[in-house]
């Protein structure tokens, strides 16, 4: 069986994230991993903060704190964001750590070895008014393919074109709006992508195929157009420095590794990370280097997608050792927020931390996977959201639980009811149960999220249906029996659902699982065989009715939270 190995797009240190940022990257990523976990296989789930680039130093600078300790602190703040929405990472690290400070300069190391970087004197934008160099990411223009007035010295986030600063139409500075730019010598590493570009495009022939479309169209994209030679160092005083026994010249003056190289790397790093700082110690390198046993999927949003498809696989190939490339590269178009971006710079939709203080972490996780931007944009509106949480999770699963629960403690008492024998409208629903739960066991194995759901929810549906057609209400006033069986089966719905819904909703799932006091519980999974017998709670086990899982949302706390965040139909 083979070991799997995920890793979601690394949030960058600067600030909260959004809504967009979770569907797109952390949540689908712990949902997989959650539910590979339950199969029995062994997963190794890694993220961690990406901590360089001009941002962090601009950020810990106005806040008068050296950018060390800006990162230390924004790490821990999204690490108890993403604890809130119980976010199982194996490990969460940091792209400042020692280990991948080490792993990034041996990459540089061996590409320069092999002939991959090479020593470059270009000109440079040189902001006076700053007095310093600008990093690509804070000069900022026209995109001149596009023509998206907000594009980055790096990149479009409109049209996704890799870019160099010197590109843009109409530059300025990201710092201080000046437009009063220079263009100055200076010296850089570069990554020799176009030597690379016929392993990258082998590797891509021979793997891209299973991915989505979305993945692979990019990944061809670009090599359709071919792989430039990158420039991989930076003018700045936070980030992977240059090793002086290499380049002593380029690491007097300073130079770190660029953000986009040194950020996949991290990837390993963490994973270092993961093994260092346990007490007894792990192996991490099994899973990087020679891990033939590993099956290994990465998750991010579109923009992303480039550098994962192409330049770490390029910097990973071009060291010229058996390190792991991606297997499966599931990305996601945009989460938008009424027809418009997220954004965290605007502060435009619903962040993270605001969502958490708003409703339970499980709202939110089954509404963004079944809502998951796969196939193309979506659109969050607070209308779309009061409809699904009301529907799906209210309506469907929490009042399942609710009048079975209830029902049974008011007319049995506290005790799964005894009596009665299963007859054709129970084997019915096993068989329906089952060919229902392989349908959701073979869209999570797709990593089809948005089918997953649907087949998650068509779960619960077969429970309020089976409930109506044996109307224990009505079965109870002629044969006690016969009501009994019938809420005995539901309840064995219940635990179920617990189980299966676990990767999306896993507080809920925990309490669905804990109002029955099984003595032995530690089903993982459960199968086609128990799908169809549903007696895993058997008659007699104590229960409790917990509280209402999911409350409704009315048009007055609509109201409320639009007003908060704004938000209203284009």
């Amino acid at each position: 069986m083979a070991r799997h190995l995920i890793t979601s797009a690394l949030p960058y240190i600067n600030g909260i994230k959004h809504l967009g940022n979770m569907v797109g990257s952390m949540l689908p990523a712990d949902v997989y991993a959650r539910y590979l976990r339950q199969r029995g296989h062994e997963v190794l789930y890694i993220c961690a903060t990406d901590e360089h680039g001009t941002p962090a130093e601009l950020a810990a600078a106005a806040q008068g704190v050296p950018v060390a300790e800006f990162c230390a602190t924004a790490h821990d703040a999204q690490k108890a964001v993403y604890d809130g929405f119980s976010l199982a990472f194996d490990y969460f690290g940091r792209s400042s750590s020692a280990q991948n400070r080490e792993i990034t300069q041996h990459f540089a190391r061996r590409l320069n070895e092999n002939g991959f970087i090479e020593e470059r004197a270009i000109r440079q934008v040189y902001s006076p008014v700053d007095g310093r160099f600008l990093p690509d990411r804070y000069v900022e223009g026209t995109c001149p393919h596009c023509g998206y007035d907000k594009a980055r010295g790096d990149q479009c986030e409109n049209c996704t074109r890799v870019l160099d600063p010197t590109d843009l139409i109409n530059p300025r500075s990201a710092i201080s709006g000046s437009t009063e730019l220079e263009v100055r010598e200076t010296k850089h590493l570069f990554l020799l992508q176009s030597k690379l570009q016929g392993e990258v495009e082998k590797w891509i022939d021979a793997t891209a195929d299973s991915w989505p479309q979305l993945s692979s169209s990019i990944a061809r994209k670009w090599l359709t157009e071919g792989l430039h030679d990158r420039a991989i160092t930076r003018d700045l005083d936070w980030g992977v420095p240059v090793p002086a026994d290499v380049w002593p010249e380029l690491a007097a003056e300073g130079k770190v590794f660029y953000v986009w190289f040194d950020a996949p790397i991290e990837y390993i790093g963490a994973t270092r990370e993961w093994a260092e700082t346990a007490p007894e110690g792990r192996d991490w390198k099994s899973w990087w280097y020679e891990a033939d046993d590993v099956r290994y999927t990465e998750f991010m949003g579109k923009d992303n997608v480039p550098f994962h498809s192409v330049m770490f696989p390029a910097t990973q190939i071009g060291t010229r050792e058996p390190w792991k490339r991606v297997d499966f590269l599931k990305s996601f178009n945009w989460l938008n927020y009424y027809g418009g971006k997220f954004s965290t710079s605007q502060r435009r939709g619903v962040f993270t931390h605001d969502a958490l203080e708003l409703l339970p972490a499980d709202y939110w996780r089954y509404f963004m996977m079944a809502n998951a931007p796969e196939s193309d944009d979506t659109s969050f509106t607070w209308e779309h959201f009061q409809a699904t949480v009301n529907k799906d999770l209210a309506d469907t699963l929490g009042n399942f639980v609710n009048r079975v629960l209830s029902f049974s403690r008011k007319r049995f008492g506290d005790a799964v009811p005894e009596g009665g024998t299963a007859g054709e409208a129970e084997t019915r629903l096993g068989e329906e149960i089952a060919r229902l739960l392989a349908e959701y066991e073979e869209q999570m194995e797709a990593l089809q999220f948005r089918k997953a759901a649907a087949a998650l929810r068509a779960l619960w549906s077969a429970g309020n249906s089976y409930l109506e057609e044996k109307a224990p209400w009505l079965e109870i006033k002629t044969d006690q029996e016969a009501a009994a069986l019938t809420l005995r089966t539901a309840m064995n719905l219940i635990h179920l659902y617990a189980v299966v819904s676990e990767p999306f909703v896993p507080t809920t799932a925990k309490a669905m699982r804990t109002a029955f006091r099984l003595d032995a519980d530690k089903a993982t999974w459960t199968s086609a065989a128990e799908a169809r017998s549903l007696d895993a709670v058997p008659a007699g086990t104590p229960f409790i009715v917990p509280p209402v899982l999911f409350a409704k949302l009315t048009d007055d706390d609509l109201e409320v939270f639009k007003e908060r965040f704004g938000g209203a139909e284009d």
